[in-house]
């Protein structure tokens, strides 16, 4: 474990030029602040880094704006794409007066509900295995203005380059054909071992890569950790991504559905409670599990549309959770159905019993998407939350009758913030998010929906322009 004597003498020893201090936004975006490594010092840990909290989406108002960074000095890692020596530090963010944690501080948030779950009594960790799926383009062109509103993306692997003059273009992928290909078809195989390697290099336990199912689209595995290093490992590896892309001349995108007919990208989470060492998802009910773990699915069913808007807080996001893809509509579970909102994965031994919960994407703060995920699960067992029969057969092929008896996900994100503000006491449990960080949540996602909604789109002058 690196404590701030042991990264200071890191520091001198390596001659480290600069220290880049980190944090999360409520949206999910990274941000940082570089400071020269000679003033980096015992105080800095300490005492903190002062910044203008105003200046930050969401949170602080100009008359209040002080804040506090405060490293976290065990998540020091160097930067691989830097050509300054530089050692970056995730950071918490805290209130310069009390000293005490920022509520609106994702990273704070997740903290809280780490520790929420012990004071439960019913685990003392959690482990979180995300998967992130993502596209990457050799070029994207958008354009958004009143007289103006347009994208442009291109690919070697697209199948549009049917024609194209010039260049050898000659393995494309076909639609939503992407699933596993050798190259040449997959044109992403360096590359992506490139965004492995740079994300091991800082610090995160690698798995593997490969191409996901629509052309130019990809995922990293990396192998899951407790709750908030987890979201750590997230924002360090779509870092890694954004910066292994550009560095080819590629550009990288976690939108989750940028393509349209085309399969969209999620962010897969894995979650299993432990207690003393031994595994308590494991048991003698459906698909292997205990009870414990059935209630906690329950608890994702019955809030999984409040939480759509903390996993899926996009308006993209509801174009991809629409039936034919993969992404799942219905709130329900089975075992290996890839259908099912809550999967449950074939398992080898009872360590490796899990839920995997498929309708997240990457748009998510991750920090606030595993964090909500624990709460609403915990609220399953807490208040023994029956999930209801498993559906083990293909959801989209249910008659519609049968669809209409299982719940489903939100259709928009304007639905899902509607069903935050109305669902919201689960996550309020033992003070890990409060109204305030609720309330303001929900005002910054609606900035979104505002503008989407009043926005036409080019699809709009297909369907009604010459009405």
């Amino acid at each position: 474990m690196q404590t701030a004597k042991t990264v200071l003498k890191f520091i001198k020893d390596d001659e480290i030029q600069y220290v880049d201090f980190r944090f999360t936004d409520p949206r999910g975006k990274l941000h940082h602040m570089t400071l020269d490594a000679s003033i980096v010092d015992q105080d800095t840990f300490a005492d903190g880094i002062m910044f203008d909290g105003s200046s930050i989406a969401g949170w602080k108002a100009i008359d209040k704006s002080d804040m506090t960074l405060m490293p976290d000095p065990t998540t020091a890692q160097m930067d691989p794409f830097t050509s300054a020596s530089t050692l970056t530090i995730i950071c918490d963010i805290l209130e310069p007066e009390t000293g005490e944690p920022y509520n609106r501080d994702s990273r704070s948030i997740a903290k809280r509900a780490e520790a929420y779950l012990q004071s439960t009594g019913i685990a003392d960790k959690v482990n979180v295995g995300p998967e992130s799926e993502f596209f990457v383009f050799d070029s994207v062109e958008f354009t958004f203005d009143p007289y103006n509103t347009s994208f442009k993306l291109a690919s070697s692997e697209l199948p549009i380059n049917d024609g194209t003059q010039g260049g050898n273009r000659g393995h494309r992928i076909p639609t939503k054909a992407g699933y596993l290909p050798v190259p040449p078809l997959d044109s992403g195989q360096d590359m992506r071992g490139m965004m492995l390697a740079a994300t091991k290099a800082m610090g995160v336990i690698v798995e593997k890569h490969h191409h996901e199912v629509a052309p130019a689209q990809h995922e990293l595995g990396t192998k899951f950790d407790t709750l908030v290093r987890s979201a750590d490992s997230t924002q360090i590896l779509k870092y890694c991504v954004l910066n292994v892309a550009h560095s080819r001349g590629k550009t990288a995108t976690f939108m989750p559905k940028p393509v349209f007919s085309e399969a969209g990208s999620g962010m897969h989470v894995h979650q299993s409670l432990w207690k003393d060492g031994e595994p308590l998802f494991a048991g003698d009910k459906y698909a292997n599990l205990s009870q414990e773990a059935l209630w906690y699915i329950g608890g994702i069913i019955k809030h999984g549309r409040a939480l759509n808007a903390l996993t899926n807080p996009s308006t993209n996001s509801y174009k991809r959770l629409v039936p034919g893809y993969e992404a799942p509509v219905l709130l329900s579970y089975s075992v290996a159905n890839r259908s099912a909102s809550c999967r449950i994965p074939f398992a080898t031994s009872p360590s490796a019993k899990r839920v995997e919960v498929r309708f997240p994407d990457s748009t998510a703060n991750p920090y606030l998407a595993f964090a909500a995920v624990l709460m609403a699960g915990l609220d399953g067992i807490l208040n023994k939350i029956d999930p209801g029969a498993p559906v083990d057969k293909d959801l989209y092929e249910l008659p519609q009758c049968e669809q209409q008896k299982n719940k489903t996900l939100c259709g928009s994100l304007r639905e899902a913030l509607a069903s935050l503000d109305e669902d919201r006491a689960f996550l309020k449990a033992g003070g890990v998010f409060d109204d305030d960080f609720i309330d303001s949540y929900i005002e910054l996602k609606m900035e979104d929906v505002t503008c989407f909604e009043r926005t036409p789109h080019p699809v709009e002058f297909k369907m009604y322009y010459s009405v």
